[in-house]
C-alpha cells in the first residue's frame, strides 16, 4: 500500500509529518510505501534526523510549491500546479498511491480532490465528516464545512456516508444516526430539518431521530448529520472546549495538590487521538488534517487512510451508490 503524504501542511512542516510517518512505521506496518510531497531539500533533512528507516518505505517526490492560506481554494489546481497538495492528489488519481494526506488547507484538498478523484457517480455533495469525543464512543459528524447550503437529500446521503464509514473504520454493525436539531420531536426545526427527518425516517439507516446538542456528548447516535455550517461552528466549538477542560483540569489538580491520573482524560479529549478528517464521496481516500497537527495526529490520520484502503471503504460506498448492496441498514439491531 502507498500513502502520499503532502509534508508541506503542518505548522512543524515537514518535520511533523515525517515524524508521524516514522511512528506508523515503528508499528510494523510491513505493507506501507510512504510517497513523500514536499520540497525535496528540507525533506530529506528530516529523514535523517527522523532516524533509520526501512529500505523502500520512503520515496520523495518534489513539489516545490505550498498553498498559501490566501490562495482561493477553488483555483488550488491552476495557480498551484506543483504544489504539494495538487502533486499528491494527482499521484493518488494517476494510481501511483492508494490515499493522501494532508494538513494543509482544508479547502484545497477539498477542491482538488473533486476536481481530480471526482465525486463518485451519485454523490450529489461529498462531505467532510469529523470525530467528536463523547462519554461513548467517538461520534462522526458530517458534514464538516465542505457544503454550507444543503438540500434534505444531501442530509439523506451523508447519513448514507456516514454509516458506511462507520462500518468499515469504527466496526459498527448498524450504525446509529442522528439528525442534528434544537428539539427530539419530529415537528421541531427548520424546513430543511423537517423534510430532512421525513427522509431519514423512511430510509433503511438506523435513524434514531433528532439530536439536541446536549446530548451530542452523551454518545447518543454513531453518525450526526447537519449542514457544514453548523457543523463547522460546532466542530470548532467543540475543539475549544476540549482545550478548555484540558487546561482547567491540569491547573485545579495542581493547585489541589491532587494526585489524579489525567491521561485518559486528555486522550479522550486530545484531537491527536483521531487524526485526520475524510472527505467522504469522491473517487479516492483524501484525509484532512489540523493544521496543528503533532507527529501522533500524523500518524493517527495515517492509520484513517490505511484503514479506509484495506476495507475498500470508497469500493463499499461504489457498491451502495448503484444498489448492488442494501442502501442502508435494516432498522434497530
Amino acid at each position: 500500500m502507498r500513502i502520499a503524504l503532502d509534508c508541506m501542511g503542518t505548522d512543524g512542516a515537514p518535520a511533523s509529518e515525517i515524524a508521524g510517518a516514522f511512528l506508523t512505521l515503528q508499528e510494523q506496518a510491513d505493507d506501507l510505501t510512504f510517497v513523500l510531497v514536499g520540497d525535496r531539500v528540507p525533506i530529506e533533512e528530516a529523514l535523517r534526523a527522523a532516524g533509520s528507516w526501512r529500505q523502500g518505505a520512503v520515496e520523495v517526490v518534489h513539489a516545490p510549491e505550498r498553498v498559501l492560506p490566501e490562495d482561493p481554494p477553488a483555483q488550488t489546481v491552476r495557480r498551484r500546479p506543483n504544489s504539494s497538495i495538487v502533486t499528491g492528489i494527482r499521484l493518488q488519481k494517476e494510481g501511483e498511491v492508494d490515499a493522501f494526506v494532508s494538513a494543509g488547507s482544508t479547502g484545497a484538498v477539498m477542491a482538488t480532490s473533486l476536481i481530480l478523484l471526482r465525486p463518485l457517480p451519485g454523490v450529489a455533495r461529498p462531505a467532510i465528516g469529523t470525530l467528536l469525543p463523547t462519554a461513548a464512543a467517538p461520534t462522526l459528524m458530517l458534514d464538516a464545512g465542505a457544503n454550507v447550503d444543503c438540500k434534505p437529500h444531501h442530509l439523506l446521503q451523508f447519513a448514507s456516508l456516514g454509516a458506511i464509514y462507520a462500518q468499515d473504520l469504527m466496526g459498527v454493525d448498524a450504525p446509529r444516526v442522528g439528525l442534528l436539531n434544537i428539539g427530539e420531536e419530529p415537528t421541531k426545526g427548520d424546513e430543511l430539518s423537517l423534510e430532512a427527518f421525513a427522509l431519514l425516517k423512511q430510509s433503511n439507516l438506523h435513524f434514531v431521530g433528532n439530536v439536541e446538542g446536549r446530548d451530542i456528548i452523551r454518545g447518543v447516535c454513531d453518525v450526526l448529520v447537519c449542514d457544514g455550517f453548523v457543523g463547522n461552528v460546532l466542530l470548532k466549538f467543540y475543539e475549544s472546549v476540549a482545550a478548555f477542560t484540558i487546561k482547567l483540569l491540569t491547573r485545579e489538580t495542581e493547585r489541589e495538590g491532587a494526585r489524579m491520573d489525567l491521561e485518559e482524560v486528555l486522550r479522550v479529549l486530545d484531537y491527536a487521538e483521531y487524526g485526520g478528517a475524510p472527505l467522504l464521496g469522491v473517487n479516492g481516500v483524501s484525509i484532512i488534517c489540523h493544521g496543528h497537527s503533532i507527529p501522533r495526529a500524523i500518524h493517527n490520520a495515517i492509520r484513517v487512510a490505511a484503514q479506509a484502503v484495506r476495507t475498500d471503504m470508497v469500493g463499499h460506498i461504489a457498491r451502495d451508490l448503484r444498489g448492488e448492496v442494501d442502501p442502508g441498514f435494516p432498522g434497530p439491531p
